[in-house]
């Protein structure tokens, strides 16, 4: 019996988040980052957590966080004002199957 091909939406639909309303552990500058043009936080989140409005400003999740730090490395403009780990006990619990 051969073990089937897993997708990562899959994958990642397996974690489970504790989220930590009162602390955000990331938070986005939105007038620094309307200006960025290429917008690379679109479209690195491998969690798909920044989204682009109709208005031009970039909205942001950060309940479902994989907290990979990949958005920090892209963003060139320094539109993401704060980016730590969330507080103990909160953040993703990574699950395997």
């Amino acid at each position: 019996m051969g073990i089937g091909k897993i997708e990562a939406p899959e994958l990642l639909g397996l974690n489970k988040f504790n989220v930590d309303e009162e602390n955000a552990h990331i938070e986005l500058k939105k007038d620094i980052c309307v200006k960025c043009e290429d917008k690379p936080c679109l479209f690195v989140c491998p969690a798909v957590l920044y989204n682009l409005e109709k208005s031009g400003e970039v909205s942001f999740d950060f309940a479902g966080c994989l907290e990979c730090g990949t958005c920090r490395v892209v963003c060139k403009n320094k539109g993401i004002v704060k980016w730590t780990y969330p507080r103990g006990t909160f953040g993703v619990n990574f699950r395997f199957g």
